[in-house]
């Protein structure tokens, strides 16, 4: 029988799940949430149901992908934040914006016609993770350390992820039966009993002990929505991402950029020069695009049309890197993919924003809320400035290509602002390049900026590429350094490649994750 199904995910207990409901025919729609659950267990410092989503949702025949974004926004009541000069980076006053992630898995299950299966099944997976327990990965210690330092994590977290008053070590044994109880609270109510009901009050109690201005009426509010995607007309290719408050706007340019010029690129570091060029140009306008989507500049709409896209690419010199202080941002992610035996594919991603997000646990809920409203500025004058009921400037944003000959790639990582950065590699690696997606996502890397507890904004490259390419690097004047190769600060990338004579996932080898291609038990209804 020919393989039909595939999933990938940066840790492989959540491809398991995905998996084990794609074998029993499932939906990719269906396959992601038992994931997306899963994941939220087994890597709770990347990602948590306390924190956001964004979905693209790919049927055959249609003509876009179904985007959802399942941003949270500001609460109503923002008034203690006119007392600082900058919002708390951990703590409740660092939990500013609700969490959109499950009333994404809602709104998505609802969009699809095909989705059956009854929510004890979809999130069987996640409660046994959750209660049966799990091994902490290097990458769950390393996030553990440092959140130990942080003074601002409330008792319920200390008792969760410090049971023996220690951060999680590597190898250790961890169950979370707080967070089992609530996926089995949610299987037997539904949904959107997140939102509403004895749960919601808890939340919405434990928030207000920390000091979050969040209250139950933000919490019953929270709906995620369905939005046109962005879409970027390449040669032979359409690009689709997210739209504002995402980062989809800049990583569409970056691509059209590429695109344009691609031609005066040749070697190895002719298309590593062209990609940071092109990143630098497109987050020159990060002021502007990069925002809650009624407040983003008129050049939002115009950007991704030819004339923007020449002038952008104008400013590129081949010989002479451009001088750059770019500051990024840190994020914990988590990006994953599916295919269904019907041919439905999902780009999915999913965060609390820094490692642990705020740092403040949710008692009966066994999980983190995040710190996504960080990213505001307290700055009235910008167009990401804190206000109630906006949502901030995100770095999430899944990816999504159709091919003019049929083929369709997901592909998407996590990486905070390094996200656009990582999709023009991987994209443009197997695009134009002619790599294999397995090459083009294990490929050596590069981040142009700051990253987690890292001050400097240069060019940061692994080291088995800067070793090949640093004379050249120097010739061409980029201010940069080597870093160990298989470096998480790299992302976790990902794809699945879908055509008519090959279904390939890859897996990032800096995640802990797995890609399976397999076969369905069912047949398709």
């Amino acid at each position: 029988m020919k393989e039909n199904i595939a999933f990938t995910a940066p840790h492989k207990t959540a491809t398991e799940a995905g998996m084990s409901i794609l074998r029993q025919g499932g939906t990719a729609t269906e396959a992601m949430v038992a994931a997306a659950a899963t994941i939220s267990v087994v890597y709770p410092h990347m990602n948590s149901i306390g924190g956001d989503g964004f979905w693209l949702i790919d049927n055959p025949g249609s003509d876009a992908p179904i985007a959802i974004d399942a941003c949270g926004a500001a609460c109503q009541n923002l008034a203690v934040y006119q007392e600082f000069d900058a919002i708390p980076e951990r703590g409740g006053l660092s939990a500013i914006t609700q969490a959109g992630t499950i009333s994404g898995w809602q709104t998505a299950l609802n969009a699809d016609a095909n989705a059956k299966l009854p929510l004890s099944e979809i999130l069987a997976p996640a409660i046994a993770a959750a209660r049966s327990g799990f091994e902490v990965t290097t990458s769950l210690q390393t996030a553990s350390d440092k959140l130990y330092a942080v003074d601002k994590r409330n008792d319920a977290f200390k008792a969760l992820y410090e049971p023996n008053g220690l951060a999680l070590k590597q190898g250790e044994h961890f169950t979370n039966p707080a967070l089992a109880n609530t996926f089995e609270y949610l299987a037997k109510n539904g949904l959107q009993a997140f939102y509403q009901g004895e749960l919601a009050q808890s939340f919405a109690a434990d928030l207000a002990a920390a000091g979050s201005q969040i209250k139950l009426a933000d919490i019953n509010a929270t709906q995620a929505q369905l939005v046109t995607p962005l879409k970027a007309s390449l040669q032979g290719v359409d690009c689709y991402n997210l739209p504002a408050p995402t980062q989809g706007i800049h990583s569409l340019i970056i691509l059209s950029i590429v695109d344009q010029l691609r031609s005066k690129a040749s070697e190895d570091i002719d298309w590593l020069h062209l990609i940071v060029e092109a990143t630098k140009q497109s987050f020159h306008l990060r002021p502007q695009l990069w925002a809650d989507p009624n407040a983003v500049t008129a050049l939002y709409q115009q950007v991704l049309q030819t004339p923007a896209i020449s002038e952008l690419a104008n400013n590129i010199s081949m010989s002479k890197a451009e001088a750059w202080p770019f500051n990024a941002s840190p994020g914990d992610t988590v990006w994953l993919a599916a295919r269904d035996q019907r041919g439905q594919m999902v780009s999915f991603i999913q965060s609390i924003y820094w490692e642990f997000g705020s740092g403040v646990v949710m008692k009966d809920g066994g999980f983190t809320w995040n710190n996504r409203g960080i990213s505001f500025s307290l700055d009235n004058t910008t167009t990401n400035c804190l206000a109630a009921n906006k949502k901030p400037a995100h770095t999430l944003n899944p990816a999504f290509a159709r091919y003019h000959d049929g083929r369709r790639l997901a592909y998407g990582t996590m990486g905070g602002e390094g996200q656009p950065q990582t999709q023009a590699k991987v994209f443009t690696d197997y695009t134009w390049r002619n790599r294999t997606i397995n090459e083009a996502v294990a490929a050596p890397r590069w981040l142009l900026g700051r990253t987690w507890g890292d001050t400097s904004t240069n060019l940061k490259v692994e080291q088995a590429l800067a070793s090949e390419l640093g004379t050249e690097l120097d010739r061409l004047k980029h201010k940069w350094q080597s870093v160990e190769d298989n470096n998480e600060m790299m992302g976790h990338a990902g794809a699945i490649l879908d055509s008519e004579t090959e279904l390939a996932a890859a897996s990032d080898p800096r995640s802990d994750g797995a890609a399976l291609v397999g076969c369905a038990d069912s047949p398709s209804q």
